[in-house]
């Protein structure tokens, strides 16, 4: 089976995340599509904290109606912080037949060198690094990490970056969608309407459950 895994805070999971889904799905012939938000993200905190079940529930909710894809509490299961490679970890253990395709967006690329046990990512899961149409142009190989290059080479047939270890970093193009979390936390708070980036039932999740709003002043 091929697995991806897509991760984040989900404060709230919107339709550009599905779109992303959708497309790793289809860009790489996935099988199935995790989504793990994270309990402890270990470079910021959650806004509003808003607690892992809630999030959770939410994408739960945004799930509904696609049966390809799947919500996953794993990292509220174990403790400490949400570190990827940690987590990679236990996903072979819990799908031990299972490919793992990784699934994280350009900023989180670049930015690889920073992660805790980066460089074991590559032994554990293939990299699925959604880019815009622009950016995956050129050799890719120049977006690695300085130290990193020398392990990879480009294979322009394919356009995939290959590891030493045979995993693989492949380049999805994204559907160009401007839509943010910290943007729907800001509009839900502005009394404003985010029927149209989140799906229906997220949407009715957010108000019945009065998430994102400024508290009320008092009056004296």
């Amino acid at each position: 089976m091929k697995l991806g895994i897509l991760g984040g805070t989900f404060n709230p999971i919107h339709v550009a995340h599905l779109a992303i889904a959708e497309e790793a799905k289809a860009t790489c012939s996935l099988d199935r599509v995790l989504f793990l938000p994270a309990a402890d993200p270990p470079h910021k905190p959650v806004a509003d904290e808003v607690p892992f079940s809630v999030r959770m529930a939410m994408v739960e909710v945004a799930l509904t109606g696609h049966p390809s894809f799947a919500a996953s509490d794993l990292e509220n299961r174990r403790r400490g912080k949400s570190y990827s490679v940690q987590t990679l970890r236990l996903l072979h253990q819990e799908y031990p037949e299972a490919e793992l395709f990784f699934i994280i967006g350009l900023d989180s690329f670049r930015d690889l060198a920073s992660w805790r046990d980066y460089r074991q990512l590559f032994a554990l899961a293939h990299l699925v690094v959604v880019s815009r149409p622009d950016i995956s142009k050129g050799n890719p190989r120049d977006l690695l990490p300085v130290a990193m290059r020398q392990q990879f080479c480009y294979d322009s047939t394919s356009r995939k970056l290959l590891h030493d270890s045979g995993k693989t970093v492949i380049f999805c193009e994204e559907t160009d969608l401007d839509i943010s979390s910290t943007r729907i936390r800001r509009l839900v708070a502005a009394g404003q309407s985010v029927d149209h980036l989140v799906p229906p039932g997220v949407a009715r999740f957010i108000a019945t459950q009065h998430l994102y709003r400024k508290p009320q002043k008092r009056i004296p």
